[in-house]
């Protein structure tokens, strides 16, 4: 069956997906939202290399795991994933993985961030009750928001997956509205990523 329906289009489904995504805008809205967005990560990349030069960042955090109590590093570590989530979740994967019930507190890791990303969602959710910013979006925004809306479900793997700010994708899907069930249904893949990571990481260590 599925070699007639190859044989009738002459494509693969990973081709007529392709397809798909150039007819639908996708590459082309991921490029634009890719180009307003450099600007400002370039900004943050120097503004961290430049922090960093004077005062190492890295070490500082190590020192902040070593130094505060259990419940302290994952209260912070709830704080930073809900707070556009800067901080590499590698350092705290570290720590977990020194402590004496490694993949239980990575276990705790890993939901603190699902539910950061969780609680992010509806930070985005309250922005757009802002009147100002849901003119904005409303009118300026409208393609952009329509076009979001239906790859809101890639966003939110992307940001659990990937080396990327979960809470900024989080923040992101709740201010184009994007379903909450599926939010949290798609959002669970960051468990994954902790999962793998902690897998690498405490072999390493």
């Amino acid at each position: 069956m599925k070699e007639k329906q190859k044989s009738k289009t002459g494509k693969s489904k990973l081709q007529l997906l392709h397809q798909y995504y150039t007819y639908t805008g996708f590459y082309t809205f991921v490029w634009q939202a890719v180009k307003k967005a450099l600007p400002y990560i370039i900004i943050a990349v120097i503004a961290i290399y430049i922090i960093n030069y004077f005062f190492n960042i890295e070490a500082a955090l190590i020192k902040l795991t070593e130094t505060l109590p259990s419940y302290g590093v994952l209260s912070f570590f709830f704080v930073s994933e809900t707070l556009l989530g800067l901080i590499p979740p590698e350092i705290f994967i570290a720590w977990s993985g020194k402590m004496h019930a490694p993949w239980f507190y990575l276990s705790l890791l890993g939901i603190l961030s699902y539910l950061g990303g969780l609680v992010s969602y509806w930070m985005g959710r309250t922005i757009t009750k802002i009147p100002s910013v849901r003119t904005y979006l409303e009118v300026k925004m409208e393609k952009q928001l329509r076009n979001s809306k239906k790859w809101g479900g890639f966003l939110i793997v992307v940001g659990a997956l990937l080396p990327l700010p979960f809470s900024i994708s989080c923040v992101a899907a709740g201010i184009i509205h994007f379903p909450f069930k599926n939010v949290v249904l798609y959002g669970s893949l960051r468990l994954l990523r902790f999962a793998i990571y902690g897998l690498l990481i405490f072999n390493i260590l």
